[in-house]
């Protein structure tokens, strides 16, 4: 068995692990090392050839190819390494990986820091108890954008969208585009699952109607999808009676949500959120094991792949520090709270003592409009901020101040707007 000795080893070549490597061998991490499953560096947006990438960061509409491009680049003027078709098989609490590759063998890979960027999986037609059959022509939206956009099919000629997450919306523009009849948008929440940028540009402008509480309730044909029978929900999701229309199609694209994929985070014990899916983080989105970092979709599904990058260098940092630091005593931490409409927090938690500003990361529980996001402490309101509108799609990303020296709590309550 091969054994390598590194400084940070990062899990993961796409818009995660590639802004971690970076950042860590920037702030003077000497031995940086990136582990990838795929044949090459990019992630997910090697498939994603439609622009919105990078207004935030860079300030210009960029493609999800060019996003990927820049860190590419960036990482061939380093002398990082950067191991392609390579699967890890196992992380231990003692920062041990061990991966293999047909070019490397079996590795032992010891790093004084480890960040994961593993990303996340989309739920498939058994994860939502799809009823019938399980024919050809029933996709997940991922699998459909990498069939038209990598690998040059078409995988249908009538489709049917069975969620309204953001990449089956850009797949319904892009079937349109491409000549796939798009038959319909069934969300089984009364409220869309994107963007409202996607709604508007992909659906709207192409004539595509979204059904809000409605769903698939079955699907028919044994070899080959021949069709859907779709339904409207009541509150308890349940199909309404009388309701059922059949829909003709040999294409159902699934759009149902993202998964963390986090088999190597549970293994090594690290401790999960059931409402993130991805491990407790800190501040520095360091996990319940000392050393283990994680950020991008490993650690909450973001929506702009620009907070990604945010998350991945906040990774990096406290890597870096904790590589020339450690740590001398068990810390302790205090917690982050939601209250009001306010579903989900990263970090989930704050080191105590000392004061420090905290990105934070949140999703609502449902649109609201005229509201307002407080920050308390110990009684005492850090930070305030108004919001026109929010929706559980669009993740709200803000810096505050903290001390650490009681619970945080974040309230999203009604407010009014001069």
């Amino acid at each position: 068995m091969k054994k390598l000795d590194m400084d940070i080893a990062v899990i993961g070549a796409g818009p995660a692990g590639l802004a971690a490597a970076l950042k860590a061998r920037e702030l003077g991490a000497e031995k940086v090392l990136i582990l990838e499953r795929d044949t090459e560096a990019g992630g997910i947006l090697q498939q994603c050839i439609h622009d919105g990438f990078g207004l935030h960061r860079f300030g210009k509409r960029m493609a999800g190819t060019e996003y990927a491009q820049v860190f590419i680049d960036a990482l061939e003027k380093t002398d990082i390494t950067l191991l392609t078709d390579t699967m890890v098989l196992e992380i231990t609490a003692q920062r041990t990986i061990y991966a293999c590759s047909r070019q490397e063998g079996m590795m032992e890979i010891r790093c004084g820091a480890i960040i994961l960027a593993m990303g996340c999986r989309e739920r498939t037609a058994g994860q939502i108890q799809l009823m019938g059959y399980r024919p050809a022509g029933i996709l997940t939206a991922g699998s459909v954008q990498r069939y038209i956009n990598l690998e040059g099919y078409l995988p249908g000629s009538r489709a049917v969208i069975l969620g309204s997450g953001d990449i089956g919306l850009i797949m319904a523009r892009r079937m349109s585009l491409e000549g796939i009849k798009v038959e319909g948008v069934y969300e089984v929440m009364p409220h869309p699952g994107g963007l409202t940028r996607n709604i508007v540009q992909c659906l709207h402008d192409f004539d595509i109607l979204l059904h809000l509480s409605s769903g698939v309730v079955k699907v028919h044909g044994k070899k080959r999808l021949e069709g859907v029978t779709v339904a409207r929900l009541d509150e308890n999701r349940t199909p309404i009676p009388g309701t059922e229309e059949y829909i003709e199609c040999d294409l159902l694209v699934l759009a149902v949500g993202l998964i963390p994929e986090n088999e190597l985070s549970i293994g090594c014990g690290i401790e999960m959120d059931p409402k993130t899916k991805g491990p407790l983080l800190d501040e520095e989105f360091m996990t319940s094991v000392p050393g283990i970092f994680a950020c991008g979709n490993v650690a909450v599904v973001f929506d702009l792949v620009d907070y990604v990058s945010d998350s991945a260098e906040t990774a990096a940092r406290g890597a870096v520090r904790f590589l020339w630091e450690g740590i001398l005593e068990p810390l302790q931490y205090v917690k982050t709270v939601p209250s009001g409409n306010i579903n989900l927090i990263v970090p989930q938690r704050i080191r105590r003592g000392g004061e420090k500003t905290v990105s934070f990361y949140l999703r609502v529980k449902k649109p609201d409009k005229k509201v307002v996001l407080e920050v308390q402490e110990k009684d005492r309101v850090r930070e305030s901020r108004r919001f026109a509108f929010v929706a559980p799609p669009e993740m709200i990303a803000f810096k505050a101040a903290a001390s650490g020296s009681g619970d945080v709590i974040l309230d999203m309550k009604e407010g009014s707007h001069a």
